[in-house]
């Protein structure tokens, strides 16, 4: 009979996870994501002791690069953008295992080479035959990168070692298109060797969505169409296109951020409580809320769309979005979109979710509020509420990331004043320990094979089903989106959207 330390069992649950003997390969490994957050991230989970000893790093890219070059590259990376302090140790014992492959997509003999380096660091890492490739590339270049990888034997697992691939967004530009994709990397890889990743769902803050509701009885009888009027999803940069006004021409807002980041918030906002937070319980009550989400329409009067013009911005003129270098002064791109939905179930019959994002707007926030319905009743003359407005729970995802809940309160004084005051959480005050950055818990659960916060089939799918009427709907416009001043809070078809059913967006 063996004997178990119930007491040592509940430590060891708390214990961070560390990755067993793997290796990660990054496509792309030249590009801003993989230099600003990829090999940061890396650096930081070896820093925080949470990668196994013999990790190995492997960059694949048209560069006539040796290992030595490519290592120089990620030390550059790593010494501007990490997180946690730069220890010569860490990185010397993390440096033994980078590697580098010089070749184009559509190169067999580079592939080749990748795949006899995988086996190398299989005998000289102590790897184990466990590899994940990232893919850290435009969509159009994932059918040949993953045919590449099927014809090579880079993505064949035995079942004792595994192969998994790693998807960024956008999956697809439309159902159609995410259909083939998810096909396409299907016939590679099963659907449980592919992660998508979505890097607003390894933000601590999103995560505490779920915390927050199911871990207090106080929210759960408020937490309904009874008491609920709105909620609003927001997600604003201040920043314009820049250099990716090429890219994003022909995308746009609502594609780049609703179909995949807000929609995930609604999600996690509106969905009933798992059984538990395994990864098939946690999909499953998500995949519930995205299938009883619909648009409410018309749509001329329930989405608004809008393009930044030039001004005044943090006490700096900013150019217009036609003005911006390579892109088409002729688009109808939208940098501005908001659209109206409803989730038909019998917790939130009635309540509409605003959601809307934008780049060039006042200030960069992302935020889920939630606006309670008004008191029934104010026995308090008139005169005296005037500056009440609506409770409110405030859910910020970035950047002061924190819960702020607003309602009424009696200002001092001999009459009975009530006014709005705001009671709020901040992780920087409450917590010593910083938020580690989203790609380290997305890159960890990778390795780890944790695959709860990654996106599935069904989930993108069901994405583009409530999305593409939109589209279509501003595609048949010959009026393209509303302008908006740079440092404004968007088109006034905006406000006029929610001003119909008399609400007002809330102003960060």
């Amino acid at each position: 009979m063996t004997w178990t330390n119930p007491l040592r069992d509940e430590r060891d649950k708390r214990l961070p996870r560390i990755a067993g003997p793997c290796s990660l390969v990054i496509f792309g490994v030249t590009g801003d994501l993989s230099r600003k957050k990829l090999m940061p991230a890396i650096y930081d989970l070896a820093n925080r002791g949470l990668l196994p000893p013999g990790f190995a790093l492997t960059g694949f890219a048209r560069r006539d690069w040796a290992a030595e070059d490519f290592g120089k590259i990620v030390y550059e990376a790593v010494k501007q953008h990490a997180r946690t302090p730069f220890r010569q140790e860490v990185w010397d014992r993390l440096a033994e295992g980078f590697r580098f492959v010089p070749g184009s997509f559509d190169d067999d003999e580079a592939f080749d080479r990748l795949a006899q380096t995988v086996r190398e660091l299989d005998a000289q890492r102590g790897t184990n035959g466990n590899h994940a490739f990232y893919l850290s590339i435009p969509p159009s270049a994932f059918p040949v990168v993953c045919k590449q990888l099927a014809r090579s034997g880079l993505a064949a697992s035995d079942g004792e070692h595994w192969r998994r691939v790693v998807i960024e967004k956008p999956f697809g530009h439309d159902l159609k298109s995410a259909i083939e994709l998810n096909a396409i990397v299907n016939d590679v890889f099963p659907e449980d060797a592919v992660f998508r990743i979505d890097h607003y769902l390894g933000k601590e803050t999103v995560q505490n969505i779920l915390a927050m509701r199911f871990a207090n009885q106080l929210f759960e009888p408020i937490w309904n169409s009874h008491y609920v009027d709105h909620v609003q999803i927001t997600m604003a940069e201040d920043i314009g296109l820049g250099g990716r006004a090429g890219y994003y021409d022909g995308i746009g807002a609502a594609r780049d951020v609703i179909q995949n980041h807000l929609l995930q918030l609604l999600a996690f906002t509106a969905m009933e409580e798992p059984t538990s937070f395994s990864a098939a319980e946690l999909r499953t009550e998500k995949i519930k809320v995205l299938n009883a989400t619909r648009l409410v329409g018309p749509l001329d009067e329930t989405t608004a769309r809008g393009q930044y013009l030039g001004g005044w911005q943090g006490g700096e003129w900013v150019p217009g979005l036609k003005e911006e270098e390579g892109f088409n002064p002729e688009s109808k791109t939208e940098t501005y979109a908001a659209i109206t939905l409803e989730v038909d179930t019998r917790r939130w019959a009635g309540v509409p979710f605003f959601l809307r994002t934008g780049k060039r707007l006042g200030r960069r926030v992302t935020e889920v509020a939630v606006i309670f319905k008004r008191a029934p009743h104010l026995p308090f003359d008139a005169t005296m509420t005037e500056e009440l407005g609506q409770n409110a729970l405030v859910v910020r995802v970035q950047p002061d990331e924190g819960i702020t809940m607003r309602f009424g309160s009696k200002v001092p004084g001999s009459q009975m004043e009530v006014r709005d005051v705001t009671m709020d959480f901040g992780y920087g005050t409450s917590f010593t320990e910083s938020s580690p950055e989203a790609y380290e818990r997305l890159i960890l659960d990778v390795l780890l094979g944790e695959p709860s916060l990654f996106p599935v089939n069904a989930e993108v799918e069901r994405s583009w089903e409530i999305l593409d009427p939109v589209i279509e709907h501003w595609a048949k416009q010959e009026q393209g989106p509303d302008p908006y001043p740079a440092g404004s809070w968007g088109p006034e078809s905006a406000n006029r959207m929610l001003a119909r059913t008399g609400r007002a967006w809330r102003r960060p």
